[in-house]
Formats: structure tokens, C-alpha cells, sequence
């Protein structure tokens, strides 16, 4: 049975490859994507599961056949792919009309997949959280991505759902004109703790180390600064108490914000709409907790620094962590319980005293979005990412895919 046609338009078997099946977090993508389709794999949204190991990828399968009382998940076709083997990833690409990609840390993994998507016209999508791997695909591959009229679509998870598309459908809503959004963030725990997996942890120790070269980075894209809209947003330290949320609180470190600014500058330039100003910001508690995270991020800072201090950060996560990291990651149970909350707020030019540039600042949402570790890729409640696979997939069956694809959409919001 065909499943779809891509950018090219040949038919191919599969709506949707999940590359990556079998590692931690594949492994829980796996069981979501398997929620959203309840007819099973003969079904109308025709799936398949990729990786290294085939024993892996079908231990994977049985698992979530078990978890999910689903036994006909056993026979989703497994596909053997590896990133250092650009021939096997050409066969899966081939595939697909679009391609999941788990495997991280995405500076060292990421790229072969990337290529292999745009070779062979499927579209690509990923959970990245590293702004120097999602700027460096955007400035390498844009072009030819639109040539090839094939989406790259980064961060579609945690970072930086949220954010991104929570700036859009907050400007949506509102009758004036939303001009700036900072955010909080907060973490909250069951009894039982949670930790990060060591991916993360990795993906932010190089990411330290490498800094001066994101910096090199941006100025090849040869931007001009956007236009502010309004009054600039408040600039805060990089340690300050948040009224907000009444804690103690430093800037984001994530990729939320770049995400951001890049989407801002995307429906700027091609759609004339006015850019949000940004700033994104994390609560780390009270006194004990901000001398805490000072001797830590100063460690941190000066390990990334040396091979031998990454050495020791990458083999002990969770020494060096102070337990928030670890190699194994948090366990189901205690993902069940681990959430993030993303208080939000704004500031808004009112569209009936506008002539007095005059703005009320507003608290749109204490939102608990209920972000469970293990399911990786969603927006609020995890559905997003068959929201975008099943988006895509309408446009190709209904329309074909836009002339214009476009490496400039972090978030699938066309």
C-alpha cells in the first residue's frame, strides 16, 4: 500500500520514519506515534521504525506492543540505518516522506541525516535543542533545501515548541499588538526526583566549549538587526530576583530564544508582520540554590574548557550535575511526574490607545505543560509532533508541498 508522495513526487511506503527508534528517547516516540494511529500499521498513516541494530529495533517494537496492549505493533517494518553510513541512510530517506530524527547529540549526528533528507526529497524533522547545529544547517542547506522544496524543521520538542509557537498563537489572540514576551521556567519533581538524560548534558558541554564559534557563526548570516516595536524589552542581569515568580532567576541557556528570533525575523522579512521581542529566563530557587548553581556553572564553565575537564564531565554526569544529569536518564516513573512550567509574560501596544504608546503588561498563563520526559515531541499535552506529520502530510496529499520550503521555519507553523 503507497503511503505518500514527498517533495519529489514519487509515491513512497511510509508517511512517517522514525530514525533513532531505539535510543532513549526514539524509544518513547516510538509508543507516541503509535497512540496517534489507532488503525495499527496497515492503517492510513503508514509508518515505519529505523536505527543501527535491527534486534534493538524490534525489542523496541515488542516493548510497545506490551506497554500499549497493541500486539500488531510487532509487524511495523524496521529499517537498518546508521549515520556513518550515508548509503544506508540514503535507502531509508527514500523511504519516507518524512523522517523523524532522535539521534543527538545533533552537532555530531545530526548533519549526515540533514543531507541525506535534502538528497532524496524527504522532509526532515527533529527535537534539536543546540543553536549552533540548527544556524549551521540553516546557512549550509537552505538553499538547497528550497530547491529540493524540502522542509528541515528543527527543535520540535521542548526546545522549542513552547516558545516559539506559544508567540504565535498569543499574538493571534490579542487585538493590540504584541510587542515583547519573556518567560519563566520552572521544574517540578515527584517524590521520587528526576534527572536530564546525558544526551542533554553532552549537547550543553560542547556547546560551552564551542561558543566562540556560534558566535563566527552568526555573523555569516550577515543580519541586520530587527525593529522593536514598541519599547524595548527590560534588559535583566545575569542573576536577578523575579517578582514574576518570586525566585531568584537567570537567562535561559537553551535554544528558545535563537529559535525564536529566527521565526520572528522569517515573518518579518516574507510576511511584513511587526517581530515580539524575546527574553527567556529559568527560576533556580532561593539563596542555598543560587550559590549552589554559582559554584556549579563556574565548575561547569572552566571544565568545558579543557578536553580533559569534558572528559570528566561527559563519563560522570551525574557528579558533575549534582545529580540533575544522569547516563541512564529519569525513569518512567519518574517522568510520569516531572513537568515544567512555563509562566509567561507579555507586553502588548493596546489598539485603543495606541496614539499614547501606551502598554498594559499582562500574565497570559501560568501554563503547566505537562512536557513528560519521555514523551519527547509535543506541544503542551505532546500531540505536536503528529500535528506535523499529519499537517504535512494533508499538504501533500491535498495541495503538494509549497514552492517555497524553507529552512527559516523552526516550528511548523505554516
Amino acid at each position: 500500500m503507497a503511503a505518500g508522495s514527498p517533495a519529489g513526487g514519487e509515491i513512497r511506503p511510509y508517511h512517517i520514519i522514525v530514525f533513532g527508534a531505539s535510543g532513549f528517547t526514539g524509544r518513547f516516540v516510538v509508543e507516541e506515534v503509535a497512540r496517534a494511529c489507532p488503525a495499527g500499521p496497515g492503517g492510513t498513516l503508514r509508518w515505519a521504525i529505523a536505527g543501527r541494530s535491527r534486534d534493538r529495533l524490534e525489542k523496541v517494537l515488542l516493548q510497545a506492543a506490551q506497554a500499549l496492549s497493541k500486539p500488531e505493533l510487532r509487524s511495523v517494518e524496521v529499517i537498518v540505518a546508521d549515520v556513518a553510513q550515508p548509503e544506508s541512510l540514503a535507502i531509508m530517506c527514500k523511504q519516507g516522506v518524512v523522517v523523524l530524527n532522535c539521534v543527538g547529540p545533533y552537532r555530531f549526528y545530526g548533519e549526515p541525516v540533514v543531507k541525506a533528507c535534502i538528497e532524496n526529497g524527504a522532509h526532515y524533522i527533529d527535537i534539536c535543542g543546540e543553536p549552533q547545529f540548527l544556524e549551521g544547517m540553516q546557512l549550509k542547506y537552505h538553499s538547497k533545501a528550497q530547491e529540493k522544496r524540502v522542509y528541515v524543521i528543527g527543535s520540535c520538542g521542548f526546545d522549542s515548541i513552547p516558545a516559539d509557537m506559544g508567540i504565535l498563537y498569543t499574538r493571534d489572540q490579542f487585538k493590540g499588538t504584541l510587542t515583547a514576551v519573556e518567560s519563566f521556567l520552572t521544574v517540578s519533581t515527584g517524590p521520587e526526583g528526576g534527572c536530564g538524560h546525558e544526551a542533554t548534558w553532552q549537547s550543553a558541554i560542547f556547546g560551552f566549549a564551542d561558543s566562540a564559534s556560534l558566535r563566527s557563526l552568526r555573523k555569516k548570516f550577515g543580519h541586520k538587526p530587527l525593529p522593536v516595536v514598541g519599547a524595548p524589552i527590560k534588559k535583566r542581569g545575569a542573576l536577578f530576583y523575579s517578582k514574576e515568580i518570586q525566585q531568584y532567576s537567570i537567562p535561559f541557556m537553551g535554544s528558545d530564544p535563537s529559535v525564536v528570533r529566527r521565526t520572528q525575523r522569517c515573518m518579518h522579512q516574507e510576511h511584513q508582520q511587526a517581530p515580539v521581542q524575546y527574553a527567556a529566563y529559568v527560576g533556580i530557587g532561593g539563596v542555598f540554590s543560587v550559590a549552589k548553581t554559582f559554584f556549579a556553572g563556574l565548575m561547569f564553565w572552566l571544565m568545558t574548557k579543557f578536553s580533559i575537564g569534558r572528559s570528566l564531565l561527559i563519563q560522570f554526569p551525574e557528579v558533575f550535575s549534582f545529580g540533575l544529569f544522569s547516563k541512564a536518564g529519569p525513569s518512567k516513573k519518574q517522568a510520569c511526574v516531572f513537568f515544567f512550567i512555563m509562566s509567561t509574560f507579555l507586553m502588548v501596544l493596546s489598539s485603543t490607545i495606541r496614539a499614547a504608546d501606551s502598554y498594559r503588561r499582562l500574565m497570559l498563563a501560568r501554563g503547566f505543560c505537562f512536557m513528560s520526559v519521555y514523551n519527547t515531541l509535543s506541544h503542551f499535552r505532546w500531540k505536536e509532533p503528529l500535528f506535523a506529520f499529519l499537517s504535512l502530510e494533508k499538504a501533500i496529499q491535498m495541495a503538494g508541498i509549497p514552492h517555497r520550503a524553507s529552512l527559516m521555519l523552526p516550528s511548523p507553523h505554516r
